[in-house]
């Protein structure tokens, strides 16, 4: 049920973009209304979980360090690791969103006979950094359906990405590096026993979702051809607010355009919003200067004391009446 259930949503998914366009000619919707749509939930939704994140208080200094941190003169700092100002934060944050580097240092653990060892364990490291970078390559290579002219920083990512040349149309490495490793990414939940037992229906929905948007764009560039001049004209409605949706671009590029919705109106409520959360966490965006300044919640009020005194004066008839000692008679 776990893999079955989001599978088997995925697969109506594409088939309701499949029915919708070529049974019911319902092009306007899942050409315009529809993208424009998912971009607000996905943009309001962003927001708002940014927003709420913002807003929650935090009670104490808590960033996470496995480094030396500042102190005497003579002990070298890991400023990486343990950074104790801004700009040490945001050095550790680029490493973090860019190369993954605390997934980097990841270890596995197994028992050998009677001991504990510990090992590396790269290849979930390296299956994520594959994905992450080649999803980014792909999203700006179809900045050039947006955009007239095609901007020349978009032109020498799609060089770079086929370099090899091979085939007509050329062949994008990404395509390839994104299918990899979103398979990769399921097999390590299906396989490991470990990672298929805390693994739910929603880590696989969105894994099954995004090999749906790829294996779709594949197709549609490589073997099922459509009228690309339309998709153009189509994307570039959309970006000027004045979309027209053409009848004949084909169906496989109206399921690759709803998959692509679902998955922007899922994303702000499901585990990719980690993509932002990253930025938010308070174990990473602070530094680790308690030595240097004192962490005071900007919350704590100043709360009215009340003295034994104070206390003895307001229930003293009712201390003597119930017999409890009174440090003074009054």
């Amino acid at each position: 049920m776990k893999i079955g259930t989001p599978l088997l949503a995925v697969m109506v998914l594409a088939l309701a973009a499949w029915t919708g366009t070529q049974v019911l000619h319902l092009n306007t919707l899942f050409g315009i209304i529809l993208p424009y749509t998912a971009l607000a939930v996905f943009l309001a939704g962003f927001i708002y979980r940014v927003v709420r994140w913002a807003a929650s208080p935090v009670p104490f200094s808590i960033p996470t360090t496995c480094g030396q941190q500042r102190s005497l003169s003579w002990i070298k700092q890991d400023k990486i690791e343990n950074p104790d100002d801004l700009w040490g934060v945001i050095g550790r944050m680029i490493l973090e969103v860019t190369l993954f580097r605390s997934l980097f240092r990841n270890t596995v653990t197994e028992k050998r006979g009677e001991k504990l060892a510990f090992g590396s364990a790269k290849w979930l490291w390296f299956g994520s950094l594959l994905f992450h970078w080649s999803m980014l390559f792909v999203i700006l290579r179809h900045l050039r359906f947006f955009t007239d002219p095609i901007p020349f920083v978009v032109q020498g990512i799609e060089s770079l990405d086929s370099f090899l040349q091979v085939g007509v149309p050329l062949l994008y490495l990404t395509d390839v590096f994104l299918v990899v490793a979103l398979t990769y990414l399921f097999l390590r939940r299906v396989i490991v026993p470990q990672v298929k037992y805390i693994s739910l229906a929603a880590d696989y929905f969105p894994l099954f979702l995004l090999l749906g948007i790829a294996v779709s764009g594949i197709l549609m560039r490589y073997f099922l051809r459509v009228n690309i001049v339309e998709v153009k004209a189509l994307a570039m409605g959309l970006v000027h607010l004045q979309p027209v949706a053409p009848a004949d671009i084909g169906a496989i590029f109206y399921i690759h355009l709803f998959l692509i919705c679902s998955l922007f109106a899922y994303f702000p409520w499901s585990k990719l919003m980690h993509a932002g959360g990253i930025f938010m966490s308070p174990t990473r965006n602070l530094a680790n200067n308690s030595r240097m300044v004192r962490y005071i919640n900007p919350w704590n009020y100043e709360v009215k004391t009340h003295h034994y005194d104070e206390y003895e004066d307001e229930f003293r008839e009712k201390m003597r009446k119930a017999g409890l000692p009174l440090e003074k008679e009054g």
